[in-house]
């Protein structure tokens, strides 16, 4: 078995499995998994390119502080390869970003800056200019730059692009991936149009991003970028990462898309991905009409691991608060929805103490922990148990001995309507079946199930 010296040396190498999510169009269809990398995602491929680059150009020295805006996944390839050479992580990440990634990163030890999505560029608030400020203030630090650094590229061009090629016996005909910084798409098509000029490279754009319609005008003019919520592809700048002139053709995917395709591949394939993966899965299923070759081999580059979008895309709660699936239109909608995420229900009984309560509702994130006194049941809130810290009360009294608040009751049968009366009435409300207690809504659990216009 090979040994390794440190994690940075485990990235590359991923596998390609072949998928049937396509079987109704001609052609042989695989996946290239970058969530193999240690990092989870394909960009451990480019920050090993760009700190080996910047130490040969003597740009990072020892004691080194890197700096990048970043979507999370770039920096967190970057701080494992950081941690492994001794190097500081600064990252700037915009505001859509999941919480997953953010905690990932800062469990790595990074210093981590959150900036609105929402502004133009060159806007002092954008994670572009916020990391430039960043790098002007800090001494003795290195922009690593991935929209323009050529180490970017490179990566793809020494490590994924030759992959591929063993992988399929030179026999690949077409790759698909998303754009964002170019690096990927265009490192990996450079060296598989070297070795055969005609394989396809097609590139993925989500819909708001500028690239699809910089490759067919060749200008910005006329362009507009909009908001998405598809993280880590597409743009609304050109960076001179993305070679244009290597891409045969773009697909622009809308968010309804990616998330639902990204759902589509775990439930059929078992393959968890992030909604990155799912927009490429679904610029493949629009452009794979235009194959003809039942012999064709097709690779999709599946960016990222789902394990960080587990509160995003794979949450029915954040699906229908963005319009991706339809409001729930019952309770039991609702408690399925919770589901997903938590116990139906959390308890404790009046022995337990104001330390275990805290526990609970920390392990579990909820607003709502139900209290089991003699024959009754009642209940206290996440601010409750704040509240009675803060006045210095402690830890280890019963909870028997707090003032503990009765909580109103529904039928699982009830409407939405007796739903939303009850709740601006009691703000949560247990759910029945007969006489069982099978789950707790909250408010928050029905604004964001339900549409309101």
């Amino acid at each position: 078995m090979k040994k390794f010296e440190n994690i940075a040396q485990v990235i590359g190498n991923t596998p390609i499995v072949k998928i049937n999510l396509f079987t109704e169009f001609r052609g042989n269809y695989y996946v290239k998994l970058e969530s193999f990398n240690p990092g989870g995602s394909s960009k451990d491929r480019i920050a090993v390119s760009i700190i080996d680059d910047a130490e040969k150009t003597g740009l990072l020295k020892p004691g080194s502080v890197i700096i990048e805006a970043t979507s999370g996944n770039t920096g967190l390839g970057l701080a494992i390869v950081g941690i492994t050479r001794g190097y500081r992580v600064i990252l700037v990440m915009p505001d859509k970003m999941s919480p997953e990634k953010m905690y990932l990163v800062k469990a790595l030890g990074c210093e981590v800056y959150v900036c609105p999505t929402e502004v133009e560029p060159d806007d002092p608030q954008s994670y572009y200019s916020v990391s430039a400020r960043l790098v002007e203030e800090t001494e003795n630090s290195f922009y690593a730059n991935q929209y323009y650094n050529e180490a970017n590229p490179a990566a793809h061009y020494e490590t994924t692009g030759p992959e591929i090629w063993e992988q399929t016996e030179g026999k690949v005909t077409h790759f698909i991936a998303g754009a964002g910084t170019g690096g990927t798409l265009s490192g990996t098509a450079k060296f598989l149009k070297e070795k055969n000029p005609d394989i396809k490279i097609i590139g993925i754009d989500p819909l708001g991003s500028i690239l699809a319609y910089y490759h067919k005008y060749r200008t910005t003019d006329g362009s507009q970028a909009k908001t998405y919520l598809t993280e880590g592809v597409g743009e609304d700048i050109i960076p001179s990462n993305v070679h244009f002139d290597l891409i045969d053709d773009f697909i622009t995917v809308s968010d309804q898309q990616s998330m639902t395709w990204t759902r589509k591949i775990a439930l059929k394939e078992g393959i968890l991905v992030g909604p990155s993966s799912g927009m490429v899965l679904a610029g493949c299923y629009d452009y794979a009409s235009k194959i003809e070759d039942k012999n064709a081999l097709i690779v999709l580059l599946l960016p990222d691991t789902g394990e960080r979008y587990l509160t995003k895309v794979f949450s029915d709660s954040w699906m229908r608060s963005h319009g991706f699936i339809d409001p729930a239109r019952s309770l039991k909608q609702i408690l399925d929805s919770k589901s997903a995420n938590l116990p139906p229900i959390i308890s404790l009984n009046g022995e337990n103490t104001l330390a275990n309560a805290l526990m609970k509702i920390q392990k579990f994130r909820i607003e709502v922990l139900l209290i089991e006194l003699d024959d009754k049941i009642k209940y206290l809130t996440n601010y409750d148990i704040y509240n009675q810290l803060l006045q210095g009360k402690e830890k280890s009294i019963k909870l028997k001995n707090f003032e503990l608040r009765d909580l109103n009751s529904i039928s699982i049968d009830a409407s939405l309507d007796e739903l939303k009366s009850k709740i601006i009435e009691d703000k949560q409300v247990i759910v029945k079946d007969g006489d069982n207690i099978i789950g707790i809504i909250t408010m928050e659990d029905v604004i964001e199930n339900m549409f309101f216009d």
